[in-house]
């Protein structure tokens, strides 16, 4: 038989993969303490490592887990030194509506409002408008969609009757206010009407050069007693519509505007305060709303903002004689309801704060019950139409 030959060798040495005697050499592994098994379950963990470590950088962040740990082993970690700045944490609740009641103080908290957007960089979204509170559909898709649109965290502030955000596809946002006494509401806006306040009457008249002269000084008394239509309803109805919202019959004085103006304060309202105390009005929105109004009440209390308050007063404001003022309480029978269920909800409020009200008994029925106007500082009425130059014109002094 012949002998099987044993191919030659290629010139130049030995053949590939074959060692001293022609024997075939096995591969060495990359790692020899690990099986081909093994090392493919190591390169599948590296690749979900990989496509975990991109899901985080697209994300912007840790997962929770994460934080969760972060938290649990302690605050400090590598990336609080070497990591990107974090992002804008919004304040809750980032969107805030003040839709404010004239002749309530706005006007101050407004002021106070300028100057703590500033120190605190939220945004403060204010309105050219001055003098439009009831808006049609159309009109009130569009400021909703204007208002829900601006940069978070916002504050908006106008005069304007609720609105109801969700109705239309909205974000509800939380809303603050404040009233006071009706009556006294009702004076301070029968005499700023006709003669302004501290920074000068000839300057408001400017304002109201339509207004007759017989119609300027008109007696209080002659306007209320004579059932003038300035001291009749339905204008008399005038802070329940603030909270009753845009139906039509929310203007129209009687239970349904006012049981559904108080459902609305409860449902929609973090805060309706009482301008007769207004510091306690400012201390508690500094704890529900510290975003926005931290150090509110130290600014307030600043004799500087003290002299621009001082300029507000209205001028020239006189008492009605009691007769005229049982009829005007008679009138103003809902609002006094409204009052003082906003002022029962506001006491309980504070007292769950540990604040004392000043009260010293319950007072009667609106309609026995004569109180003397009260020296408040005196917003703008939502019929002035320069509200905002003026508070323009005081940050320029």
């Amino acid at each position: 038989m012949k002998k099987k030959e044993r191919p030659e060798p290629p010139p130049g040495g030995q053949g590939q993969g074959q060692g001293p005697g022609g024997r075939r050499r096995r591969p060495l592994p990359l790692l020899p303490f690990l099986s081909l098994r093994d090392y493919g379950l190591c390169m599948a963990a590296l690749l979900l490592f990989c496509l975990g470590s991109l899901c985080y950088q697209l994300g912007g962040g840790p997962p929770r887990f994460l934080l969760d740990l972060r938290h649990y082993l302690g605050n400090s970690t590598y990336l609080d030194d070497h990591g990107p700045p974090p992002r804008k944490v919004l304040p809750f609740p980032s969107q805030v509506v003040y839709n404010r009641v004239g002749k309530c103080g706005s006007r101050t908290v407004v002021l106070l409002l300028r100057i703590l957007s500033e120190k605190h960089g939220f945004n403060l979204v204010t309105s050219d408008i001055h003098n439009k509170t009831r808006l049609t559909k159309s009109e009130q898709m569009e400021l909703i969609k204007n208002i829900s649109t601006a940069e978070q965290p916002y504050l908006f502030t106008r005069h304007v009757h609720f609105l109801n955000f969700s109705r239309f596809g909205g974000d509800q946002p939380v809303y603050i206010n404040i009233i006071r006494d009706p009556v006294n509401r009702f004076l301070s806006n029968y005499f700023f009407r006709r003669f302004g306040d501290w920074r000068g009457e000839q300057n408001h008249m400017i304002r109201t050069p339509s207004m007759r002269q017989e119609e300027r000084y008109l007696d209080i008394n002659v306007c209320i007693l004579e059932n003038y239509p300035e001291c009749s309803n339905p204008r008399l109805f005038y802070i329940i519509p603030y909270f009753c919202g845009q139906h039509p019959r929310c203007r129209e004085p009687g239970e349904w505007a006012l049981e559904r103006a108080k459902l609305n304060v409860n449902e929609n309202f973090l805060l309706v305060g009482i301008l007769e105390e207004l510091e306690d009005v400012l201390l508690l929105l500094e704890r529900f709303l510290p975003h926005y109004f931290k150090d509110v009440l130290s600014i307030y209390k600043n004799p500087e903002h003290r002299k621009l308050g001082n300029l507000t007063v209205t001028v020239k404001k006189a008492v009605p004689s009691p007769e005229a003022l049982q009829i005007l309480y008679q009138r103003m029978r809902y609002e006094y309801e409204f009052y003082y269920y906003v002022k029962e909800q506001f006491h309980l409020l504070k007292r769950k704060f540990g604040l004392k009200s000043h009260v010293s008994k319950t007072h009667p029925r609106p309609e026995f019950f004569i109180p003397s106007p009260l020296e408040t500082e005196e917003p703008i009425d939502e019929e002035e139409e320069d509200d905002e130059k003026w508070l323009e014109d005081i940050y320029k002094r």
